[in-house]
């Protein structure tokens, strides 16, 4: 994808195959601002979540530091897969996308940036990049609108604490969840 811009959106392309920083362009006036965080015209350019999300989900995080990720369904052989469009509506976090895809030039890098909502920017990840996020501050909340139904079955992830990753985590990493520190590292993932 090429960078574009609309009425309501920018989006810049970032140096992970379909991986797309979406940028929002507000209306503001003495009363406040009024932003579109999603519009199925508008993103059908990106090939990602064209047709409608199927799925929408808040995900709230109470402790600053807190690490949530890395988290993919498995898509090899299955179809599209799962596209994401992350937006954070309370708070700042450290956002994380991490190319899985093992045909992909950009397989084990990562591409992280700062969301808070005064940002106007969104994350929009591809099927086969894994996503995660440390909260900046206490109590943030992030919006996440789903390309596909959540499978329990097809669930997949690396620790997002794996030095292979050369991930840099603004704050030490806390709050691990069980599950995310049972996640295998890079070298151990198995998507099948």
């Amino acid at each position: 994808m090429r960078d574009h811009r609309t009425d309501r959106f920018t989006f810049r392309a970032t140096p992970i195959e379909g991986l797309v920083e979406v940028e929002r362009h507000p209306i503001a006036d003495r009363r406040g601002r009024f932003a579109r965080l999603f519009c199925a015209d508008e993103y059908a350019g990106t090939g990602l979540l064209a047709d409608r999300p199927a799925q929408v989900n808040l995900a709230q995080t109470t402790h600053r530091g807190s690490v949530r990720g890395m988290h993919v369904q498995a898509w090899e052989g299955r179809g599209a897969g799962e596209a994401k469009l992350v937006t954070c509506v309370a708070g700042r976090v450290f956002d994380v996308a991490l190319d899985l895809r093992r045909d992909s030039p950009t397989f084990g890098q990562h591409h992280a940036l700062e969301l808070a909502v005064e940002m106007d920017v969104s994350l929009l990840i591809p099927p086969g990049v894994a996503h995660g996020m440390q909260a900046l501050e206490d109590a943030v909340t992030l919006l996440y609108l789903h390309g596909a139904s959540f499978d329990p079955g097809l669930e997949r992830g690396v620790r997002p604490d794996d030095p292979d990753l050369g991930i840099a985590w603004p704050l030490p990493v806390v709050g691990l969840s069980d599950r995310d520190r049972s996640l295998p590292p890079l070298a151990g993932l198995e998507l099948a």
